[in-house]
């Protein structure tokens, strides 16, 4: 039984909504939980910020790579130490109400869990239209054709164990295309794949 989660949140720049973000995720999810952000340069405005916040729960780690979201999320993951791990955004548009749940699915013996905008439940308010309907249809398409469990695997809103990190070698440098690349790897060697339905906001407060 796991009890212990890490949140993985990339950012750049994000001094207005990393204080909302914390306190969304204090507000939302029970299940115990440390927070690491991963971050680029020194500069970045997010930092002072963080420390402003005076969190035991949250730590700055700054990304071993290269700058990006992908490579910064890949630092977050070898930064991890408890056996499950998600991965968020600060720009608040994950839907935090979910993690609890998709916790459970891990405790179900799932080893990758999907928050998912397109499935029954599920919904994305706001954003680009092309961009939300490109990423609509990748995921329909890899779902109904590919044979793929889950109807959004663009989404960057996903817990793992530890156990299929391990076992995964990441070669994706972009945010979105890691975590495609994680789903695609783990159906293909034979790991529990599952999702959740979430709301994905780009308004939400």
């Amino acid at each position: 039984m796991h009890t212990l989660l890490d949140i993985i949140i990339p950012v750049y720049n994000e001094k207005d909504n990393i204080g909302p973000a914390i306190a969304g995720i204090d507000r939302e999810i029970k299940t115990p939980h440390r927070v690491s952000i991963v971050y680029d340069f020194e500069e970045d405005d997010t930092l002072p910020a963080v420390r402003a916040l005076q969190h035991s729960g949250v730590r700055l780690v700054k990304n071993k790579f290269s700058r990006g979201a992908g490579n910064a999320i890949k630092t977050g993951f070898e930064a991890a130490e408890a056996d499950v791990v998600l991965v968020a955004m600060a720009d608040l548009s994950d839907d935090f109400s979910k993690v609890d749940e998709m916790f459970a699915k891990v405790n179900q013996g799932y080893d990758l869990v999907c928050g998912s905008r397109y499935m029954a439940g599920g919904k994305q308010i706001g954003g680009p239209k092309l961009k939300t309907f490109l990423s609509r249809m990748a995921g329909l398409t890899l779902c109904w054709f590919a044979g793929m469990p889950v109807h959004d695997i663009t989404n960057s809103f996903k817990m793992y164990t530890k156990k299929v990190l391990n076992a995964i070698t990441i070669e994706s440098t972009a945010g979105f295309e890691l975590g495609m690349e994680l789903v695609i790897k783990a159906v293909l060697k034979g790991y529990r794949v599952t999702e959740v339905p979430c709301v994905s906001s780009a308004d939400r407060v």
